[in-house]
Formats: C-alpha cells, structure tokens, sequence
C-alpha cells in the first residue's frame, strides 16, 4: 500500500519515505554517469518505498526512464498518469503483452518465442511495440546466450521489417559488480562488447539504440559500463550497492517506525516470547512493539537486530512473532504510544538498514522490500 498523507497518521506502524531524499540520490547518481541517461529502477513497489510517488520524484530529479520487472507494475504507473518511457524486462507466456503495447510500455526480449509474441501483440494493437534485446553475458538470468544471439537478431529484425516491432535497446545485467575488482565484470563486459558488434554487423545501431548494462554498482564504480544509459535501483533509495566502499553521498529514505502496544514490569528471570529464547536477568521493563515477521521484520532478528527507543538502542529481546516483538527497556521509562525506529538515515541515532542487513546477514534489498502491506508509505 502507498499513500501520500497529509496531516497525522495514528497507526501501529508506518514506513516514512523522503521523497526529497529520493530526489537526492537520483542526483547524486546523474553525476557519476554525466554522459548517460538514467533508468530508475522502480520495481517491488519501488524496492518497498511506494511505486507512484517515489517513480515521480526519480523523473523530477532527473532520471528520464523507469524500470519494472513485470508488466503489472508498468502498467500501474500509467494508470496513475505517469507518461516517461518504461521498460518491463520478466515476461513470462500468457501475460498482458497487448496491454503493454498499447500502453508504450518498452519490453525486453531475449527469446524466439517472446519477440513472436509481441510482435502478434504489435498486429492485434496495431502499433509497433518499442523492444530491448537482451544478451546473456554472465549472470544466467534472463537473455539470450551467446550461441543464440544471433537467431535472436535476425527474429527481431524480420519483425521490424514488418513494422511490428522496433529494436530500441541491447542491454545486459552484470552479476558481480558490487566486487570490485571480480573478473567476470571484465568478461561480461567483454562479451557485451562482443554482442553489440554482432548487432551492429546486422544492421542494429545507431543513436536510437540504447546500450545498457550498468546497474547501482556499476553506475558509481564502473564508468566504463555506463555505455548510453545507466539502470540505478537500490541506490535510488539511499542504500549502498557497496558499502565496504561507503555510502557515496546517497541518503537513506526510508524509516520504519512502530508505536509501543504495551509496557510492562516484569521480575527478574522472566521467559520473553515464544520458546523463552531470552530471559530477563533482573526486574525490568519490557515494551511490546507491534511489528513482526507478517510485516517484513525477519524472524531472524530475534536477540539480534537492534532498534532506538526511549533514547537508546536496544536489542530485540526473545523471538519475533508474527505481528509483533519485545524489548528489554531496563529501568527506563516509557510508555504505550511511544516511538521505536527500527532503522532510517541514522541521523537521529537510530541503526540503519544497512545495520539491519549485517545483522542479518542479508541485504538492504531484502531489508526494504520485506516491508509489509500493513505498514502504510508516508510519503513527504
């Protein structure tokens, strides 16, 4: 759920998105790929932040694409009137390829079968649908392989030809680019080297074909990936693609609060939550916070990750329930209605998602899209 609210907003919990931080980073990122447009990578709700307003301050910073991975999310952005140039690049059979096209909604193709399909998609629109092309250099994901990149061109070529289709963009993803310094970077891009001069010998080139393969890592590390345009995704959001390499000037803007349910007192050697996994030591206060693994906070936080309340960190005491978990306060006092901040920019002293990830052992990504459907998106 995302919503633009206006004036108080009382609820157990809510995820606050700054929007201004949003437009931030999406320039702090235009100015390590100067030369290159920039794709903003909206999918998974804009990676938990909220699809429509967050995918509108990437396009007033300057970002002058978005990125989805399904058609859905292509879609949802113009239904809500969002008209800049979108690629949805995850197309399985079966899916809405004719709305997509009568939409202008960019696609991506590595297969035979899928450019068939948006080409009869083109037919039955009767509009020619705008197509990436997509070389498999390394990641083994999506795309064509190099043995069969070229039965992929001469498929997309016959159908643009016909008028069915245009061939707008070459891409690729890399898999390592957040090592700095692993060898595959240098062969994936070697390969889409390889690739584009296959393209360009059949016939596909020029300035109306975007190249493009850097994503958040590559945009600030790798100048030389950056080609026509760069594909920035968690970086939009303020969280660093390498952070044993710092923050790059990005602000982190989103921060997930919850309200204390309950505060109580409780006798030394008290079990807390289920399977008793933490035990007071002494008298103390324990504060319920409702927010648990139904809303994106990980099981495995338990007696781990750490929040801020009541001036201090502390660390979740006992195990994380479905909807909510425990603290151990101390002597210090609170009160029901009381703040937690699980994470946010850190300016306030609370940890970060990037903290929460350590923790965790995961990453910002899955921190941030984890983030449930019953936390509302206060946009400001």
């Amino acid at each position: 759920m995302s919503l633009h609210i206006h004036g108080s907003l009382v609820t157990p919990a809510q995820a606050r998105v700054d929007l201004s931080a949003i437009r931030h980073n999406v320039a702090v990122l235009r100015r390590y790929a100067p030369a290159a447009e920039m794709m903003a990578v909206v999918k998974a709700d804009a990676y938990g932040h909220g699809l429509v307003p967050c995918a509108r301050a990437a396009l007033d910073a300057g970002a002058s694409w978005l990125g989805t991975a399904y058609i859905q999310e292509a879609l949802d952005l113009r239904a809500a009137g969002v008209t800049a140039p979108i690629l949805s690049w995850i197309v399985t059979p079966g899916e809405p390829i004719d709305d997509a096209v009568a939409a202008a909604v960019d696609l991506s193709a590595g297969a035979l079968w899928l450019v068939d399909d948006i080409a009869a998609s083109a037919r039955r629109a009767g509009r020619t649908a705008r197509v990436h092309l997509k070389i498999d250099t390394g990641t083994t994901r999506g795309g064509a392989t190099a043995d069969r990149w070229p039965a992929l061109l001469d498929r997309a070529l016959a159908a643009q030809a016909e008028g069915m289709i245009e061939i707008v963009g070459l891409w690729s993803h890399l898999a390592c680019a957040d090592i700095p310094g692993h060898p595959s970077i240098g062969q994936q891009l070697a390969a889409f080297e390889d690739a584009l001069a296959i393209a360009e010998k059949a016939g596909v080139a020029g300035p109306r074909v975007l190249r493009h393969i850097a994503n958040s890592a590559a945009t600030v590390t790798l100048p030389e990936a950056h080609y026509d345009m760069v594909r920035p995704g968690i970086a939009t959001y303020g969280l660093s693609p390498i952070p044993e390499l710092g923050d790059f000037g990005l602000r982190p803007a989103m921060t997930l609060s919850a309200r204390m349910a309950v505060v109580k007192r409780v006798a030394a050697g008290t079990g807390v939550s289920y399977g008793h996994l933490y035990v007071t030591e002494r008298e103390t206060t324990v504060a319920v916070v409702p927010l648990g693994y139904a809303d994106g906070v990980l099981r495995g936080a338990t007696n781990r990750a750490q929040v801020l309340a009541a001036g201090k960190r502390r660390t979740v005491a006992g195990r994380v329930c479905m909807d909510q978990f425990m603290i151990d306060l101390g002597d210090d006092q609170a009160s029901e209605g009381d703040e937690v901040v699980l994470f946010g920019p850190g300016t306030g002293g609370e940890p970060t998602a990037q903290e929460w990830a350590d923790s965790l052992g995961t990453i910002t990504h899955e921190i941030v899209t984890r983030i449930g459907s019953r936390v509302p998106r206060v946009h400001r």
